[in-house]
C-alpha cells in the first residue's frame, strides 16, 4: 500500500511538473509573439503593439478551431451539419405540433437559429475566458481584452461556416438571394458581433469578480431565447408584448437577417440605425467596464 500511494505521488508530481512547463512554454511564445500551437517557422514576425496582439488573437483562433474538430470523423462539417439537425427537430415541433402558419417555416427558422445561437455560444466563451486564462495573466504581461474578443471572432467563424447551412436551405426551397443581402447580411453580421463583444467584455469582468454569473448566464440564455421569435411569429404576441420585444436587440438583428435573406425586402433606414445603436451602446458600456476592472483581475483569477 505504501509503494503504491509513493508510486501515485510520484506520477501526480510528474503531471504537475508537465503542465507547469506547458503553462511556461505557453506564456513564453504568446510574450514573443510567436504562434501558440509551438511553430518554429515565423516568416513575419509582428512589430507594432497592435500587430502583436492581432497575433497573439488570430493563434487563440487556429488553436480553438483544431481543438474542437480534433478527433472529429467529420470536422468542420458539423458547424454546416448542426443548424441543418437542430432545424429538422424543431420544424418536426413548432410546424406540426404548433402549426405556426409562415411560409418556408424551415428557412424561418434557421436563420434565427444560426444568429442566435452565435451571440449566445460567443457570449458564453467569452465570459469564462479570464478565468481560463488565468495562467497567462499571472504570469506575463498581455492585452487582456484578447481572450474574451478571440472567443467572440472564433464563434463569427464558425458563423460564416454555417451560411453553407442556410444557402443548402435556400436552395431547397428556391429563394435565391437578393440584392440586399450583399449589404445587409455582412451589416447584421458586424451588428451582432460587437453587441456580442460587448456583452463579452461586460460578463467577462463581472464574472471575474462574482462567480455567480457563470451560473446565471446560462439562464439568462433560456429566457432569451424563448422572449425573442425564432420560432414563432412576431405577430402572434400580444400588443404590449410587442412593444417590450422593441427593446431586445436580438429581435432587431434577426428580423433584419431574415429581411435580407429571406423576404428580399430592406428594413429601412430607421431599423438600420436601432440595430447600429444598439450595438455600439453594449460596446461601449461592455469596453468601459472592462477597462475600469481589468487591473485587478490578477488579484481575483
Amino acid at each position: 500500500m505504501a509503494d503504491t500511494a509513493e508510486q501515485k505521488k510520484v506520477s501526480d508530481d510528474a503531471k504537475s511538473t508537465s503542465s507547469q512547463k506547458d503553462s511556461d512554454s505557453q506564456a513564453a511564445l504568446v510574450q514573443r509573439g510567436d504562434t501558440l500551437s509551438g511553430s518554429k517557422d515565423v516568416k513575419k514576425k509582428p512589430t507594432t503593439r497592435w500587430q502583436h496582439n492581432w497575433f497573439v488573437m488570430s493563434s487563440l483562433v487556429s488553436k480553438d478551431f483544431k481543438l474542437k474538430y480534433r478527433r472529429s470523423v467529420l470536422g468542420v462539417a458539423w458547424s454546416v451539419l448542426n443548424p441543418l439537425l437542430m432545424m429538422l427537430v424543431l420544424t418536426a415541433v413548432f410546424s406540426y405540433m404548433f402549426r405556426f402558419n409562415i411560409p418556408n417555416f424551415p428557412l424561418y427558422l434557421i436563420l434565427g437559429q444560426v444568429m442566435f445561437d452565435t451571440m449566445s455560444r460567443a457570449t458564453s466563451g467569452a465570459m469564462s475566458s479570464i478565468i481560463d486564462a488565468q495562467s497567462l495573466i499571472k504570469k506575463i504581461r498581455i492585452e487582456k481584452m484578447i481572450f474574451p474578443i478571440e472567443k467572440v471572432l472564433f464563434e463569427l467563424l464558425n458563423f460564416v461556416i454555417s451560411l453553407i447551412a442556410v444557402a443548402i436551405v435556400q436552395a431547397f426551397f428556391r429563394v435565391p438571394p437578393s440584392i440586399y443581402a450583399i449589404v445587409g447580411l455582412p451589416f447584421a453580421v458586424l451588428c451582432v458581433t460587437m453587441l456580442s463583444a460587448g456583452l463579452g467584455l461586460l460578463i467577462s469582468a463581472l464574472s471575474v469578480f462574482f462567480r455567480d454569473v457563470m451560473h446565471l448566464w446560462g439562464v439568462v440564455i433560456t429566457a432569451w431565447t424563448y422572449a425573442t421569435p425564432i420560432f414563432y411569429p412576431y405577430e402572434m404576441l400580444e400588443p404590449w408584448m410587442q412593444q417590450v420585444m422593441l427593446f431586445n436587440p436580438m429581435y432587431h438583428y434577426i428580423t433584419y437577417f431574415r429581411d435580407v435573406m429571406m423576404w428580399n425586402t430592406w428594413p429601412g433606414f430607421r431599423e438600420t440605425f436601432i440595430c447600429l445603436a444598439m450595438a455600439l451602446i453594449t460596446l461601449a458600456v461592455g469596453y468601459v467596464v472592462f477597462r475600469k476592472t481589468e487591473s485587478k483581475f490578477i488579484l481575483y483569477v
